[in-house]
């Protein structure tokens, strides 16, 4: 699994219809808030070039792309972290995911009610971000309140425990993101990262546009632009009802149909390679007769915790690693090139896994 995604943002915004695009599935689109009463889950296929080619090098018996998650959470609206609109229940999915793609509508259409009777994207943001604070708060607050007994009992950590929350406690209450709040040290890392608040995923605001819009900066994209940059979060543009009109097409059809609207890429591509550089991942393979394999981690992973997503033996009894580089095994076409090039290169459980790396793994547990 590459990666999973919640799809969030107020009711008519076009998240469902986008969702349906994207992975192919039939979640239930209408004109009407709350048509999403569970979050859709959707898993979909990371296109890349790169396993076609190795496939066609080795030919395996089977080919396994790597793929990422989609959650469509259905829309929030003011008062949801009290419960409004069925609130608190799609919240809680939210803590699951590993990114927030926030759709936010920069349309107009009068055909297509707002749920506050206009398109405004600042605020609509706005409106967002704050129920996800609120929600964030109690969570901080019963955090603390555990801190606080803890302490009583003399546990030796908890006083800093306690301080850790109640300095949250405040930054959240003045508006700002538990994104960007600062931490002096890995305990107070650990903490954080255990609370699991919403505030705290990295954010790609997805600026839903009509058709005839997709190459042009409108007024509303450029305050979403500027609230991304506020909160150094990632912005891509895209027209949800062209996705929709893409995904109904044979797949050999797709990329003249979008030619001919002048994109280069699908909306799709655009949410996984901006998904990918939000969470800092990178794409490594392994390669052989029964299946070519392509695999996700984290920037910066060590081949051993790179192992350990194949498969725990695999890091927990780690000896060595063997690596080529996919530029390579394009090149010269064969694994036996590569070795008589001295391409292959043996390495220990500290070398850091970078992206097109082909490995093979040597362990004994």
């Amino acid at each position: 699994m590459g990666f999973t995604c919640g799809i969030v943002g107020l009711p008519n915004v076009g998240k469902s219809t986008l969702f349906n695009a994207i992975t192919a599935s039939r979640a239930e689109a209408s004109n009407y808030p709350f048509c999403t009463i569970d979050p859709n889950v959707g898993v979909v296929v990371v296109p890349d070039a790169r396993v076609e080619r190795l496939a066609e090098i080795v030919n395996p018996a089977k080919t396994i792309p790597t793929t990422l998650e989609f959650l469509d959470i259905a829309g929030l609206v003011k008062g949801a972290s009290k419960g409004e609109g069925l609130g608190n229940q799609f919240l809680s999915h939210i803590r699951n995911v590993d990114a927030i793609a926030h759709v936010v509508r920069c349309f107009e259409d009068p055909n297509v009610v707002h749920v506050d009777g206009s398109v405004d994207p600042a605020r609509d943001i706005e409106v967002v971000e704050t129920e996800l604070i609120l929600k964030d708060l109690e969570t901080v607050e019963r955090k603390q309140t555990d801190a606080e007994r803890r302490a009583k009992g003399g546990e030796k950590l908890a006083k800093a425990e306690v301080e850790l929350f109640r300095r949250l406690g405040s930054e959240l209450s003045s508006g700002k993101l538990a994104h960007y709040f600062s931490i002096s040290d890995d305990e107070e890392r650990n903490w954080l990262y255990d609370a699991h608040l919403l505030t705290n995923k990295p954010v790609l605001y997805v600026c839903n546009v009509r058709e005839d819009e997709v190459h042009t900066e409108t007024a509303h994209v450029q305050r979403v632009r500027a609230i991304a940059a506020r909160e150094d979060a990632k912005v891509i543009v895209i027209s949800a009802a062209v996705e929709a009109e893409v995904a109904e097409l044979p797949r050999e059809e797709q990329p003249g149909f979008l030619q001919g609207l002048g994109l280069n890429e699908s909306g799709l591509n655009k949410v996984i390679r901006a998904g990918y550089e939000l969470l800092d991942l990178v794409t490594f393979f392994t390669v052989g007769p029964k299946e070519v394999h392509a695999w996700t981690v984290k920037n910066g992973s060590t081949v051993q915790e790179s192992a350990g997503i194949i498969h725990s033996d695999f890091e927990k009894g780690f000896i060595r690693a063997e690596v080529m580089k996919y530029a390579d095994f394009d090149r010269c076409g064969s694994e036996q090139l590569l070795r008589e090039k001295g391409l292959l290169h043996t390495v220990g459980k500290e070398y850091l896994t970078e992206d097109g790396d082909i490995v093979f793994v040597r362990f004994n547990v």
